[in-house]
């Protein structure tokens, strides 16, 4: 995605100068288009996953079947959690998570834009269908690049207070590679999260930009405004990216939730007495399936899902939206 271009003063250079240089804050907009590109995207993942980190928690043990509150559902164990490990026991694993996200959320966007960019000119593809393939590949491509900061802080936010098995992020870390093969060890269920990202991230960008596209289309003066850093861009108005956001954060979940539900048994391992059951993506699905069924093992969760990837979802579009305003990335 290029920047958008500065008009250089008239009468620049002399007659015989050739073209004007262009001015000096256009030059380091154009210099330093992705960094600001890759913060903006780091900005809009924390805030997203910071706005929703205790139902992240909560969720990650219901779906592991911790067995402190495997027999409570998602509002009983948002209860259940203060009163056993305090309130900031809603935020475990958080740190690890900001490590995470912050790279995470950057590759996704910054990606996004590029493999759009790329889809468009090199293989002809526009309209909606390039958005559902550029969303698709930015997702995997975020998930490879940070899957092992994932893997971290899905363990530690499944510890249990007076039952820690890891100290930290750094003795997570050093635990997992002396015991569970080296490095092989932290991409532990990529498969299940690489086959579930791809229309997770797909549909989601699809959803939010065919909503985006089509609401600035047909009611420009109702949905949109002029963006702060070009006037010639028009872009949704506040509230209105939110409720974007949210509903492609709710259809992209409800089809990716089973699959979300298996990597993170895979990646939890050896902390779990039926690790040995759940080494592969289609033995963790059919041992989850005959165990707990659909309701209550692929699906078990679900409710706290749809009440964490709207705001999640929400929040993410918006702020970046927002953080490309800032940053004159429009």
């Amino acid at each position: 995605m290029a920047s958008v271009a500065t008009p250089a003063a008239p009468g620049a250079g002399g007659a015989g100068s050739g073209s004007p240089s262009p001015p000096p804050a256009a030059s380091a907009r154009r210099d330093f288009y992705w960094l600001r590109s890759f913060v903006a995207g780091g900005v809009a993942g924390c805030c997203a996953k910071t706005t929703i980190a205790p139902l992240d928690r909560v969720k990650i043990l219901l779906q592991a079947h911790n067995h402190h509150y495997k027999h409570l559902g998602v509002f009983s164990a948002l209860c259940a959690v203060p009163k056993k490990e305090g309130y900031l026991g809603l935020y475990k694993g958080n740190g690890a998570m900001m490590i995470r996200i912050f790279p995470y959320g950057a590759i996704q966007f910054m990606s996004f834009d590029h493999y759009k960019k790329l889809i468009t000119t090199k293989l002809g593809i526009s309209g909606h269908i390039h958005r559902l393939m550029a969303g698709s590949m930015a997702g995997m491509t975020a998930v490879i690049c940070t899957y092992p900061l994932d893997m971290v802080r899905v363990r530690l936010a499944f510890q249990v207070k007076g039952e820690h098995t890891y100290t930290g992020i750094v003795h997570a870390f050093k635990t997992i590679y002396a015991k569970e093969g080296g490095f092989r060890g932290f991409y532990r269920g990529l498969m299940p999260t690489i086959v579930g990202m791809a229309p997770y991230a797909g549909v989601s960008f699809f959803t939010f930009g065919t909503l985006k596209s089509v609401g600035l289309s047909s009611a420009p003066t109702l949905l949109g405004r002029p963006s702060s850093d070009n006037p010639n861009v028009l872009v949704l108005k506040t509230h209105i990216n939110l409720l974007c956001g949210g509903i492609a954060g709710a259809i992209a979940q409800t089809i990716s939730y089973p699959l979300d539900v298996t990597r993170r048994r895979m990646q939890l391992g050896t902390v779990l007495p039926d690790s040995e059951k759940c080494l592969t993506m289609l033995k963790t699905l059919k041992y989850v399936y005959g165990h707990h069924g659909i309701r209550r093992g692929l699906y078990r969760g679900l409710s706290l899902n749809y009440i964490r990837c709207v705001p999640s979802q929400a929040v993410a579009f918006t702020t970046y939206e927002l953080m490309k305003q800032f940053l004159h990335l429009n």
